[in-house]
């Protein structure tokens, strides 16, 4: 009975329930832009979610493994003792939460780190090749709950009085593998709505969600934490639960499935000129290409031209955005500003400009990049500029609380800028590249093959700032500086390539502006 369905029936029923009802409210269909707007919002919801939940265990650290950072002690800053914050700068002997609360209790909290994001980083290729296979909105949607699921129970173990440390190990682990599910499933979903012009703009705001969930995991994460920081885990993963089953209400994963028509305006561009064959854009293609397409496989989505370089530059980029993703509110609240110790809580507050910093890096970066059409130029340049507002930050961000929070956005906005586009106009363009002949079913493998890299490099990062940083946390800043310059270097050959390409069409309109010469000069 279903194969004598008409493609627009076939559509229907495919429709998200959240679509169906905006329908019979407005008696209309909606239209390809509104569908646009959703997908934009939904997408955007999600997404910071995940990073809300990924950023709480970052606040919970200092709670776990408090240290001494009395001003009579400052000569040892990373000396492990047990201290809790009372008020001002007084301190009290407190416990911590065992088992962090050890010797190597920055250890085992780097340990935390490294066993999620590795676990994030291996998930991350098979969700890509999964997303390209099957529903991407019930997959997000699984991919969520089990997020919700895995963070509630890491703070189910202040209530349960639990201090093994492989409970948090596995809990931490299997968390990780449900978030892997996040970031190919809505940059395939945004990619299969919006096309090459002004991805790089539109992707750059939309991908102020990282930031937004930063800013709003640590927010709540510090709020709660007087309540017991086991409400700084439970409440983030309540909030995430929540949005999944928004997304499985309304997100239309690509426009044949709510049966969307593209406005003219709204066709995606094409290099191909009249009468001439070449590859199409998603949205130009028919219901019945894209089933007939089979899914790129991982070594041909590797073999791309741009893929293998971007992955590697991002493996770098990320080691610095998740050192500081897992450790920047540890390290102020460790660090005397202006000779004072910033509470737990404020540190965290304090941390998220780093965040606000990054909105606009990835903005910026984004928007510079589609007018120079030279992604690899503006990632590049991004990276080579986080080497001094690393510097500074490290040498001068103590000095006092206006500098630390003008040198924190500055840090920020280098560090996120090139990381935000690289993950997301980046991973669409190769997603969609010319050498894969109009092939669409590409967008979530690729993406996941740039971010699972990369997140090998967030995973790494964590781990060795938890050992260098009891020794110093100088070196720490030298590893990050060093992460940056080969970040940059990775990108020469493809920067090399976006100059001469630049110089070539320069002399072309240059020529084609020159007057023809006389026939008698000839």
């Amino acid at each position: 009975m279903g194969s004598n369905l008409e493609p627009a029936e076939e559509g229907q029923n495919r429709k998200p329930l959240g679509i169906q009802f905006l329908e019979y409210i407005k008696r209309s269909s909606l239209s390809f832009k509104t569908h646009q707007a959703i997908v934009l919002i939904v997408t955007f919801l999600a997404y910071a979610s995940y990073h809300a939940t990924r950023k709480t265990t970052s606040i919970v650290k200092s709670a776990l493994d408090p240290q001494s950072s009395d001003l009579g002690l400052k000569s040892f800053p990373f000396q492990r003792a047990y201290f809790h914050k009372r008020e001002g700068n007084s301190w009290v002997l407190g416990s911590g939460w065992a088992p962090f609360d050890s010797s190597d209790g920055t250890a085992l909290l780097g340990d935390l780190d490294v066993a999620f994001l590795s676990v994030y980083a291996l998930g991350m290729y098979f969700s890509g090749h999964l997303g390209d296979r099957i529903d991407l909105r019930i997959f997000l949607t699984v991919g969520m709950l089990g997020t919700g699921l895995f963070t509630s129970l890491f703070g189910v173990g202040y209530w349960g009085n639990i201090h093994v440390f492989y409970y948090y190990l596995i809990v931490q682990m299997l968390a990780g593998l449900f978030q892997s599910t996040g970031w190919p499933s809505v940059v395939a979903v945004v990619g299969n709505w919006f096309g090459k012009k002004k991805r790089g703009l539109i992707m750059g705001i939309w991908n102020a969600h990282t930031s937004v969930g930063n800013i709003t995991g640590s927010l709540v994460a510090s709020a709660l934490l007087k309540y017991g920081w086991g409400w700084s885990m439970v409440v983030p993963g309540l909030m995430i639960a929540f949005i999944g089953l928004l997304v499985f209400m309304i997100l239309p994963v690509n426009p044949e499935s709510v049966g969307a028509d593209v406005d003219e305006d709204d066709k995606l561009p094409t290099d191909k000129k009249e009468g001439e064959e070449g590859p199409t854009e998603p949205l130009l293609r028919s219901e019945t290409d894209n089933e007939n397409e089979k899914a790129v496989g991982f070594i041909q989505a590797w073999k791309i031209p741009g893929v293998a370089p971007f992955a590697l530059c991002l493996f770098f980029a990320k080691l610095v955005a998740y050192t500081f993703l897992y450790w920047l509110p540890f390290y102020i609240s460790h660090t005397a500003i202006d000779g004072k110790y910033l509470s737990n809580e404020a540190a965290g507050n304090l941390s998220t400009l780093f965040d606000v910093g990054g909105v606009i890096g990835g903005i910026l970066a984004g928007h510079i990049s589609d007018r120079l059409d030279a992604r690899a130029i503006t990632a590049a340049s991004f990276m080579y500029c986080t080497i001094p507002a690393l510097f500074l930050y490290r040498c001068y961000g103590h000095v006092s609380l206006t500098v630390n929070i003008g040198l924190l956005l500055i840090a920020g906005l280098f560090v996120n800028g090139p990381y935000a586009l690289i993950t997301t106009a980046v991973s669409a363009d190769l997603g969609t590249h010319s050498s894969l002949n109009g092939n669409s079913r590409a967008l979530a493998t690729v993406t996941a093959i740039i971010d699972g890299t990369g997140s090998i490099g967030a995973a790494i990062g964590p781990l060795l700032t938890g050992y260098i940083s009891e020794k110093s946390w100088s070196a720490v800043f030298t590893m990050l500086m060093a992460a940056a310059l080969v970040a940059g270097l990775l990108l020469t050959r493809l920067v090399v390539a976006e100059v001469a390409a630049k110089i070539d069409q320069s002399r072309s309109q240059g020529a084609a502006s020159r007057p023809p010469t006389p026939a008698h000069e000839v």
